[in-house]
């Protein structure tokens, strides 16, 4: 049974990573491409993680998946913050 829960996990977190992955590559603006990899990336690295907290049974594969939930959306903000301190402007809503 673990083993099918391993396996879930990990194609999750896989999926996610290749859809983050997709939008940065192909959306258009700085700011949406950095939505997709703080977004969808954090959840598939997120589950690739938990897969392996049931492989391994330790609790050291949640200290990481901690760390990268609180990282990453700080980091993006600062880099968005960052962005915009530097004059780039944010694109028109229609």
């Amino acid at each position: 049974m673990s083993e099918i829960i391993i396996s879930a996990l990990l194609l999750v977190g896989a999926g996610f990573a290749l859809i983050g992955s997709i939008g940065l590559a192909r959306l258009p603006d700085f700011f949406m491409r950095l939505h997709g990899p703080t977004k969808a990336t954090t959840l598939g690295i997120g589950a690739m993680v938990l897969a392996s907290l049931v492989h391994g049974r330790t609790l050291a594969p949640l200290a990481v998946t901690v760390f990268l939930f609180i990282t990453a959306p700080v980091t993006a903000h600062v880099v968005s913050k960052a962005a915009l301190k530097r004059g780039r402007k944010v694109p028109e809503q229609d």
